[in-house]
């Protein structure tokens, strides 16, 4: 859902309008409505937090320190996001004092959108330059269609796409180089293929 020149800007209230299941964003005072996503865009979102949570959130000898949340709300105002995936380092942002707050304003240095159709054309073209605007370190966009990895990495004035991968490959991907993933997991099984653990 787009807004037209003559609407007002789209406000928190629109957002708590919506049906039940569905998740709304406002970027660049728009309102973006999607419904809960399908069971391939869920299985990675789920299995990439379940291989990048335990050795850098839950280990005590951990590589970098991060902590990570599915689905957070982000307020950058007047901008609120929803992205798959979000991480912070620790020594630059320790969790949130307040476990009851219902939505964050500081700015992931990682976070990850998971490409579905009715939300590609948000992710990449609205909402990687308020990312980019707002200082997040680095990217991940993954389509579980075509079974890719593209790694954003912020560069000087823009994004600067530094990886790309396809398949059932072990990657090593930034900023997480410490951690080999296999993305074959994350993918839902062909009929008829292999099915993956």
């Amino acid at each position: 859902m787009g807004r037209d020149k003559k609407q007002k800007p789209a406000t928190y209230e629109d957002i708590e309008q919506l049906p039940v299941g569905w998740v709304g964003e406002i970027v660049d005072d728009t309102l973006y409505a999607s419904p809960r996503p399908a069971y391939g865009h869920l299985r990675v979102a789920s299995r990439l937090n379940g291989l990048l949570m335990p050795p850098l959130e839950l280990s005590r000898s951990g590589p970098d320190g991060w902590w990570f949340l599915n689905e957070p709300e982000l307020h950058f105002e007047p901008n609120v996001v929803v992205p798959d995936l979000a991480g912070w380092r620790r020594e630059r942002q320790p969790e949130p004092p307040d476990p009851e707050l219902p939505w964050l304003t500081a700015a992931p240095d990682w976070l990850c959108e998971v490409l579905s159709p009715s939300t590609r054309t948000l992710d990449r073209v609205r909402k990687l330059p308020l990312y980019f605007r707002e200082g997040v370190m680095n990217v991940w966009l993954i389509d579980p269609v075509r079974r890719s990895l593209e790694v954003y990495r912020r560069g000087a004035a823009s994004w600067v796409r530094s990886q790309l991968f396809e398949g059932d490959v072990t990657v090593v991907a930034e900023p997480f180089e410490a951690v080999p993933l296999q993305l074959g997991l994350l993918w839902t099984p062909r009929l008829g293929g292999p099915a993956h653990p």
